[in-house]
């Protein structure tokens, strides 16, 4: 007898993490580096797998600037608030494990732009989010995209390895004053995504707790293949997945 796969339920990745891959841009930037597009998150932490290549994660946070090598084998990862721009120093990709799934996707991301485009909604969407598909119109508009945020990333840099944290302080408060409106969408997707499964546990615990351990009978098992090759992400091309849970369609923003 042939043992007929169980149908697909909506069970995140472990954690509700969202998974995607990534190869680091090759295009050069105003400082003379190859990378991506500087950005920050304000809820999520995200880490770095890397699996090939070489290059470096730059970051900004309340500890200053730094410069982390990356590798194979080697996995760094930054907080809600840390600015990181991917570098690359030779043929980088990464996987990259981000909490909160569905949420980056939603506006959880915001690019270290101007001031001044930073200032105005509008503005800073129009500048954010890039035309569809993967062709060279697609890609002017996201190496623009990557500009525009170095532009504003060198400022906060300079200013922060002067000692003055006031740019990097006022961009943050920018940043969230950008994302403000999202803030009720954001809460229903982390509670049908991460809240749910740390509750789920809970009940698994409670249920060995009391010697009935039915949720058992729910084990099954779930595979995936990319459902997007190549698209343009914030720090390279990128790879998706659509995976059961919260994950939305990315669209580049």
């Amino acid at each position: 007898m042939v043992n007929e796969p169980k149908p697909t339920l909506p069970h995140p990745l472990p954690g509700a993490v969202g998974l995607s891959h990534l190869s680091a841009y090759d295009w050069e930037a105003a400082d003379g580096v190859c990378g991506g597009s500087p950005h920050l998150h304000l809820v999520c932490t995200e880490a770095y797998v890397v699996t090939a290549g070489r290059g470096a994660v730059q970051t900004l946070s309340p500890d200053g600037y730094r410069d982390i090598p990356l590798e194979p084998g080697s996995i760094a990862w930054f907080t809600p608030g840390t600015v990181h721009r991917m570098v690359q120093g030779g043929d980088l990709r990464i996987t990259v494990l981000m909490q909160n799934s569905g949420l980056p996707e939603a506006g959880d991301a915001v690019f270290t732009f101007p001031p001044e485009v930073l200032a105005d909604p509008e503005t800073y969407a129009a500048a954010a989010t890039l035309p569809p598909g993967t062709g060279p119109e697609t890609a002017a508009a996201a190496r623009r995209r990557r500009d525009l945020a170095v532009e504003g990333y060198l400022t906060l840099r300079e200013a922060l390895v002067a000692g003055d944290n006031g740019p990097y302080l006022e961009f943050q408060r920018a940043a969230a004053r950008l994302v403000r409106d999202k803030v009720p969408t954001w809460r229903e997707l982390w509670r049908a995504g991460a809240l749910a499964t740390a509750e789920r546990t809970g009940a698994q615990l409670d249920a060995l707790a009391d010697g009935e351990p039915s949720y058992l009978s729910e084990a099954t098992a779930h595979e995936a293949a990319p459902t997007r090759l190549g698209g343009f992400g914030m720090c390279g091309r990128r790879d998706e997945y659509t995976l059961p849970g919260t994950t939305l369609p990315y669209h580049g923003a």
